[in-house]
């Protein structure tokens, strides 16, 4: 299943097919696909280049380290467990070099998401993340250190049949996509004031 942005402008055919699925195919992903994708958030962009992410990651072949990671997940998210990839991202709070917070350290860890992301997207893979976990849990059953802070799961996948999902999720699945226009997001000179630049002449 696909469903391509309707844009205002033109954007790359990468970016225009991205979405979050919640219906995934049973296939596996392949370990090679896996590296490039994981290669690709390597080469986001840091500040400082201290790129502050790490990752957590289970295919369903690693059993138990699947099921550790499925049962982080709220309720409303279990349909993730139906993915035949689990992730989860983790932010390190602090600079290495000096010790002092990092202010934009999670803003990095999205840059290197989104880069994973467009990656897949461009092996056919694709990539739902969810704030909808339990980031307690998670901090024990992986002892995630002190000043390093869980942000999201990731289920990845191939796409699957919308059929599969209970009937709510379907319809989700099924809508149709939206977005803010630009003109409401992006300003010039006080806030809420919409640029010129993004203004229809």
């Amino acid at each position: 299943m696909e469903k391509p942005a309707v844009t205002q402008y033109p954007i790359h055919d990468l970016i225009a097919r991205r979405w979050s699925p919640r219906a995934f195919a049973a296939r596996a992903v392949e370990p090679e696909k896996l590296r490039s994708l994981f290669e690709a958030a390597r080469w986001a962009p840091s500040c400082f280049n201290q790129q502050p992410w790490s990752f957590l990651v289970a295919t369903r072949n690693h059993g138990p380290e699947f099921e550790r990671l499925a049962s982080c997940l709220v309720s409303a998210n279990m349909w993730a467990a139906a993915a035949p990839v689990l992730a989860m991202s983790v932010v390190a709070l602090d600079f290495t070099h000096n010790g002092q917070p990092n202010r934009t350290a999670q803003h990095d860890v999205g840059l290197a998401v989104e880069n994973l992301v467009i990656q897949a997207t461009s092996l056919g893979i694709f990539v739902h993340q969810m704030a909808g976990f339990d980031t307690e849990k998670a901090r024990e059953l992986f002892a995630i250190p002190p000043r390093h802070d869980p942000v999201a799961m990731i289920a990845l996948g191939y796409p699957g049949d919308p059929a599969s999902l209970p009937e709510q999720l379907r319809q989700r699945e099924t809508a149709g996509r939206t977005r803010k226009t630009i003109d409401q997001f992006v300003f010039t000179g006080v806030w809420h004031q919409t640029s010129s630049l993004v203004t229809r002449d």
